[in-house]
């Protein structure tokens, strides 16, 4: 992953924040007519387009850029959108717009042009019953004329930074009003948009569970059939609570919104639209964040089908989509698939004139040739990545210290110990220099990678200071809990090597706890985090809860990798250990059996690993007393002529 891009979603929250409620503030101000009303012209024309679908858009694209204020009525601004996407992101990197079908022209477009107008104050505007674009009539009492000058000074207050608190009871008050108003409990836009204004300051002010009920409620208020603004409005509520599910670590409930937020846009768009392939690449990102990488695959393909036949080829949302894809194939391993995506996606980069975002992908390309021990063009990769960020992002950019590590990593591969160590201390150096640029996760993200060559080294103690450094960094980050997890797995282990068993088992609990309770208990990391757990019990002789760990893990790998995977052949043959010491023999010879099975039939028989299991399971045999028994003869006499077949034993 491109250096720094996973902690981007965190740096950035408070001035997505920030500029989500005064853009959200100010659109409800101004929704206050439709193309009908005498007053319209008093707050822009945005011609044929719904003002509420304009208006929702700011949500649901969440722009993180400012937003001019114009003072001509009749000049048209046009917003910029991120084009950088990261792993763990939100939607204020989503590049999506749902609009009516009078807009469809639009569609595709990487930039929408749009009045927007500054509220300075509450204007006023005549008495009586408007209709909204959905043909509602929109209430007409005082109440709603107050709710909307109580946005308004929320907004205020939330631009001036003066008192967010206030502004948040002022958008409370609103929402009450707003509800207050709706005529026979109908769905009232406003109200949810005002529930959406109230989430993002509890999301300013950190109060990301206070968030959650709020926009719960905004998301069932919405009635899809009324039309595609209200369907728009669910839309942007789904994905904001996925956001906000996001930054407080429950990324399974994340998902689930998404996905929800995607077959409606589905529903509404059809399923080839361009906006929903947006929609499905956002989707695997957040499954690439809970370790779901099948998952993630399936969906970003989705994406790039519908990008490839609704574009132009090598489009930059075909790029887009094959950078993500590399990713994902690199994680699982499939390196070659990796490096064909991600070379197509630099090209399509470079054509587009996106020559910095080119140095990143040349980062991926540059892993990809290191996975497959293709050194020489490894270093190229980095070398030209390097060269590119230095000139775009100076010297002490944290992108540049990405790169040293990836040299030192690649160095330290190839035994060039003094040049890997240079790299490190390159690295240090920039992670170190308490450059204000340099955002707390992307420097918890950089020591962490330090520590893994540390490790590699045999500089055990350096690499966990620096693994505590990170984690004191990590620890106040509410939506970073499945990060925290992995340092303190990775410690786990270390504390292990060092013969520190307590230490270790504590930290693997603690890291063990959070998987749980972030929802992420079916992915291969968790299962591989309860077999750490389970040696360092082993090694405190806590022999049952050793097996009971051991036995969830197997039913995590067994489903996730499958029982002929290295990591749950391991677990096996520590499980079969275990249920040895607690004289469960002849579950310990089954699993045993199947191991030394399997590991003849991939790694031959003269294999050490399996020399030393096979010597395991006749000593387990001649334990049990079964040795003159025909299922142990037939074990016994296939271990014996080196005749094992995997059936067999199974």
């Amino acid at each position: 992953m491109e250096g720094g891009s996973v902690n981007e979603l965190h740096s950035n929250a408070d001035q997505m924040f920030d500029t989500t409620i005064e853009e959200l503030c100010k659109n409800l101000c101004e929704l206050q007519s439709s193309n009908q009303s005498p007053s319209r012209q008093s707050f822009g024309s945005y011609g044929d387009e719904s003002k509420i679908d304009s208006d929702l858009q700011h949500l649901a694209l969440g722009e993180m850029r400012d937003i001019d204020i114009l003072e001509d009525e009749g000049e048209e601004d046009e917003v910029a959108k991120p084009e950088e996407f990261d792993v763990k992101s939100n939607s204020s990197k989503l590049d999506l717009e749902v609009m009516p079908k009078d807009m469809e022209k639009q569609i595709g477009k990487k930039n929408v042009n749009k009045s927007n107008v500054g509220v300075g104050g509450m204007r006023k505007k005549k008495v009586g019953n408007t209709k909204l674009q959905n043909g509602n009539e929109e209430p007409s009492s005082e109440n709603v004329e107050l709710a909307r000058f109580l946005l308004n000074q929320a907004r205020n207050l939330v631009s001036s930074g003066d008192n967010t608190h206030k502004a948040l009871e002022l958008t409370h008050r609103a929402a009450k009003l707003f509800e207050a108003s709706a005529e026979n409990g109908k769905p009232c836009l406003e109200w949810i948009m005002c529930l959406h204004v109230t989430a993002a300051v509890h999301c300013k002010l950190k109060e990301y569970n206070e968030a959650i009920p709020v926009l719960q409620r905004s998301v069932e208020i919405p009635v899809v059939e009324e039309g595609e603004e209200h369907a728009l409005a669910k839309f942007a509520g789904l994905m904001q609570l996925g956001d906000t599910y996001a930054m407080v670590g429950q990324l399974e409930n994340s998902i689930s919104c998404y996905t929800e937020g995607l077959n409606i846009q589905k529903k509404v768009l059809g399923e080839n639209d361009p906006r929903v392939g947006e929609t499905c690449r956002y989707l695997a990102e957040a499954l690439v964040q809970a370790l779901r990488f099948d998952e993630a695959q399936q969906v970003c393909e989705t994406a790039l089908s519908i990008h490839r036949e609704s574009g132009l080829p090598g489009s930059i949302a075909e790029a887009a989509d094959r950078r993500l894809m590399g990713l994902i194939c690199e994680t699982k391993g499939d390196h070659e698939n990796a490096l064909e995506h991600l070379v197509l996606a630099s090209m399509a980069m470079a054509a587009n004139g996106q020559e910095s975002e080119v140095a990143f992908v040349d980062t991926s390309i540059g892993d990809s040739y290191l996975s497959l021990s293709r050194f020489d063009e490894a270093i190229c990769a980095y070398q030209k990545s390097l060269t590119a960020l230095k000139t775009a992002k100076g010297e002490n950019h944290p992108a540049v210290g990405s790169v040293y590590i990836r040299l030192a990593d690649l160095y330290n591969r190839t035994g060039k110990v003094r040049e890997a160590k240079s790299y490190c201390e390159n690295a240090l150096r920039i992670y170190e220099s308490h450059n204000l640029e340099i955002s707390p996760e992307e420097i918890a993200s950089g020591l962490t990678d330090i520590s893994v060559i540390c490790e590699s080294m045999n500089e055990v103690e350096q690499a966990i200071s620096l693994l505590q450094k990170a984690l004191k960094i990590y620890a106040d980050s509410p939506g970073q809990k499945i990060m925290i997890a992995g340092i303190e797995a990775q410690m786990g282990v270390l504390y292990y090597m060092m013969g520190k068993y307590m230490e270790s088992y504590n930290t693997f609990k603690s890291a063990v706890s959070k998987l749980r309770a972030t929802g992420n208990k079916q992915s291969t990391f968790f299962g591989i985090a309860l077999n750490q757990m389970g040696l360092a019990c082993i090694q405190l002789d806590a022999i049952e809860e050793a097996v009971e760990l051991f036995e969830e893990a197997k039913c995590i790998l067994e489903q996730e990798c499958g029982p002929y995977h290295p990591e749950t052949l391991g677990l096996y043959s520590n499980l079969a250990g275990a249920y040895d010491a607690i004289g469960r023999l002849d579950d310990a010879i089954a699993l045993l059996g199947h191991v030394v099975g399997v590991r003849e039939e991939k790694l031959g028989t003269a294999n050490p690993v399996t020399e030393d299991e096979k010597r395991r399971l006749v000593q387990l045999l001649k334990e049990a007393g079964n040795v003159t028994g025909r299922k142990a003869k037939s074990l016994k006499t296939l271990i014996d002529s080196d005749l094992t077949s995997s059936s067999a034993l199974r």
